[in-house]
């Protein structure tokens, strides 16, 4: 690995931006997570690679949260690291976001929706990263116990002490979104972003949240497209050792049905068809939507990304492909 880094000048030919929300902002269509493979458990070099990569082909956007390691906090230590070493001359050219909202440190302070934890967490996650401030900040979960209003404006007060440019919520229902943008409107920092898991297999977002975003003039991201790994060939033949469902940690081994298995398999017949592998079309199915600002991957390689970048060479799908993929991922 070349120790001085010096960005590709072709960086942002080919690359897909889209326009978030009606805001000014603009997000590559796909952007990288470092939810898994930046901690501190993880290769460093590779993880450096992975993000040089990343913004050598046009990918701008970097999403975070305070508790992304393993363990919790060390995914900014790496990327701040990372961050002084090769991109401060590029700070102006990035999207850096955070998150808080999940446990990160004992005691009642150390989760959910208060003043007294967001603000704590985006000083910590600028002082990890080594930044003055983020671009965006989110609310991770929506605090059943403490009133909205609070958690709303501690993300006001966030972002008008310059600690972030803008306001995100992630995991939130769509009557919560619905009344958040309304105070954030009231308090005049308008709510960016929402951030929610979406893929061809987890559809939740599309029961209100997608039109609520829309109506609202809102971007929305997507997270885990592949269903944890599930919407990629690699359960076709049953659960292979290594695998997440292996692992039985966030996706069971009981979930891995028949069922799903032959629907995957008919799905990823029609990616061939397509010149595409089956976690390339399902990326794709979520950028058809026009709502859909990004797409949030998460790669342990070098070539994982580069896989993942190819999808943009077609994201573009027929009536009958439309309303075929539909009738497979309805019956599952």
């Amino acid at each position: 690995m070349q120790e001085n880094y010096k960005a590709d000048g072709a960086r942002y030919k080919t690359m897909k931006y889209n326009r978030c929300g009606k805001s000014g902002l603009l997000l590559p269509a796909i952007s990288l997570g470092l939810w898994h493979n930046f901690g501190f458990a993880d290769n460093y070099n590779n993880s450096r690679e992975i993000i040089r990569t990343a913004f050598d082909q046009g990918i701008t956007h970097f999403d975070l949260a305070n508790n992304y390691g393993p363990p919790a906090g060390s995914a900014e230590e790496v990327f701040g690291s990372i961050l002084k070493k090769d991109f401060t001359t590029y700070r102006d050219e990035m999207i850096i976001t955070s998150k808080a909202g999940y446990d990160m440190w004992e005691g009642p302070y150390g989760e959910w929706g208060s003043r007294k934890y967001l603000v704590a967490s985006v000083n910590q996650s600028l002082k990890r990263m080594g930044l003055e401030y983020v671009d965006i900040f989110y609310s991770h979960r929506f605090d059943p116990s403490t009133p909205l209003e609070e958690t709303m404006r501690a993300l006001d007060y966030i972002v008008k002490s310059g600690k972030a440019l803008y306001a995100g919520i992630s995991n939130y229902s769509p009557e919560q979104t619905s009344d958040a943008i309304s105070i954030l409107n009231n308090l005049g920092t308008p709510c960016l972003i929402h951030q929610s898991r979406y893929s061809m297999l987890d559809r939740t977002v599309e029961n209100g949240l997608l039109d609520v975003l829309e109506s609202n003039g809102v971007g929305f991201v997507a997270f885990s497209p592949l269903a944890q790994g599930i919407l990629t060939d690699r359960y076709l033949k049953g659960i292979p050792a290594g695998s997440r469902a292996s692992k039985a940690h966030f996706l069971k081994p009981e979930n891995i049905t028949p069922v799903l298995i032959a629907a995957i398999s008919e799905l990823n017949g029609m990616a061939m068809q397509r010149n595409q592998t089956l976690a390339q079309m399902a990326t794709a199915w979520l950028l058809r939507d026009q709502r859909v600002t990004s797409v949030i991957v998460g790669v342990s390689s070098v070539k994982q990304l580069n896989d993942n970048i190819e999808t943009l060479k077609n994201i573009a799908f027929t009536n009958e492909e439309q309303e075929k993929i539909k009738a497979i991922i309805n019956d599952i």
